[in-house]
């Protein structure tokens, strides 16, 4: 038996099929051509061949059948095939996007008429909707520019593969220089994983800020992708947490005023009947200075939870377009403590309400007056130990844009420890401070549509008031 590795490859060669060899669709067409005509060509040939005639005539007509036979054989390839061709042709422009050409001799007559109707049709479909998928991806673009939402999308390896304007304002960085970075690398990691529709805060941004996470999946080109949509509810929760207070303050108003106004009227009653009383005047003494201290703070509380109820009670902003300067300068010239320098700025008009814009930057200042005042005092004594005081220095300045107008409030003052407190009412580091000046400006700020940030100076002693306003 021969087990020779040669005698086993001529046994596979043996088992293998053979290929087919597969002529082409032309030649095909050449062939049957040539072969439908081919016994009258022998007929006619010989009886040409039969006929009396000369030598000269038979080979001459013989030609000439040929001749026939061939440009018949041709013609018939040429009808069949290039018709074929064409909407091959078109097919393929259609495989590529290209949906200018169409199939000629389109007719509803014959079956490859029908198949070029069909095959143009089928190009007319694809160009609209290509139309359509062209106008919906610039309205999706157009939509993703404009919204307000920063907008994210992220592949499954976490890298950054969309972000719209809103979300590079939020990083502060082109789409270029975000594109293609992982989402620990731009502040996002805790956005793919927290739950969703979850209260996280963004490292970069403002400490009061809190953002709402929606997070879904689409797919592209196969791949599924997570999208990330945020949105900013600060302002609303500062609303509901607003609402919280003046409800509070309205419930302690009520009871407190209910008893406060007996205190104070019993306690002038009792100081008036104390000359009839057989005390002695030691013993009145007594008896006036503990009336009149009940009186005192009393009067003093009703002043305490008076102020409250404005913060409670503020009502709507009445909108008048007015300058901005006059305010800004009557902001200033109304503080006599420290000399507030007014840094120049550009003449514009806002439609805000004069008053209350006013009362906010009138707070502001006086805010930054008593910092740098207290940061004065602290300095007499550090002078005394042989270090430099501290000049008091309050600068006011406003700035413009094409939307929004900023209006900064800066001191030197010893500035703050814990400023997402500042704006938390009934919080206050002063020793006679009642809380509400800074939780009052902000809801000026925010009923005329804008922001209010407080912030210690980089590099600089003291604090940054800044004031945001849109033009509009």
């Amino acid at each position: 038996m021969d087990s020779s590795p040669q005698s086993g490859r001529k046994a596979e060669m043996r088992k293998a099929p053979r290929k087919r060899v597969r002529l082409l669709y032309e030649r095909r067409v050449s062939i049957y051509s040539l072969a439908v005509a081919l016994p009258g060509m022998i007929v006619s040939g010989i009886l040409i061949w039969v006929q009396p005639w000369t030598t000269e005539s038979k080979i001459g007509l013989t030609f000439l059948e040929v001749c026939l036979w061939g440009i018949l054989a041709m013609a018939l390839h040429e009808q069949t095939v290039r018709p074929l061709q064409t909407l091959a042709n078109v097919v393929a422009a259609l495989r590529e996007e290209d949906y200018s050409f169409r199939a000629r001799g389109a007719a509803t007559d014959d079956a490859l008429g029908e198949l070029s109707l069909e095959v143009n049709a089928l190009a007319d479909l694809l160009a609209d909707q290509r139309v359509r998928v062209i106008e919906a991806t610039a309205l999706l673009r157009r939509v993703v520019e404009e919204i307000d939402a920063p907008l994210f999308a992220f592949d499954p390896e976490h890298t950054l593969r969309l972000v719209n304007p809103a979300g590079e304002r939020l990083l502060q960085q082109a789409a270029v220089r975000l594109i293609g970075r992982k989402a620990n690398e731009v502040g996002l990691a805790d956005c793919l994983n927290v739950a969703n529709e979850s209260l996280i805060e963004l490292p970069g941004t403002s400490g009061s800020a809190r953002w709402l996470v929606r997070r879904s999946q689409f797919r592209e080109k196969g791949v599924p992708h997570t999208l990330i949509v945020l949105s900013d509810v600060s302002r609303a929760l500062r609303g509901e947490e607003r609402k919280a207070w003046q409800r509070l303050i309205r419930v302690l108003g009520h009871e407190l005023n209910n008893s406060l106004a007996p205190i104070k009227s019993i306690a002038g009653s009792l100081g008036a009947r104390l000359s009839q009383t057989g005390l002695s005047e030691d013993e009145r003494r007594d008896f006036e200075r503990g009336l009149e201290i009940i009186e005192t703070r009393s009067a003093s509380l009703n002043r305490f939870l008076q102020a409250y109820r404005q913060l409670a009670q503020m009502p709507p902003p009445n909108l008048k377009k007015v300058a901005l300067r006059p305010i800004v300068e009557r902001a200033a010239f109304l503080e006599t403590r420290v000399r507030v320098n007014i840094a120049p700025g550009p003449d514009i008009n806002l439609m805000i309400d004069p008053d209350q814009v006013e009362q906010m930057l009138i707070n502001l200042v006086r805010n930054a007056v008593e910092a740098v005042l207290e940061n004065n005092t602290s300095s007499e004594g550090a002078e005394e130990g042989g270090e430099t005081a501290v000049i008091p220095q309050v600068c006011l300045a406003w700035t413009a844009d094409d939307q929004n107008v900023t209006v900064t409030v800066d001191d030197n003052g010893p500035g703050i420890l814990n400023p997402s407190n500042a704006f938390v009412p009934f919080y206050t580091t002063k020793p006679e401070g009642s809380g509400i000046g800074l939780a009052l400006s902000r809801q000026i700020a925010e009923s005329h549509g804008g922001t209010i940030e407080l912030t210690n100076r980089n590099g600089d002693r003291g604090c940054r008031v800044r004031v945001t306003l849109p033009r509009s």
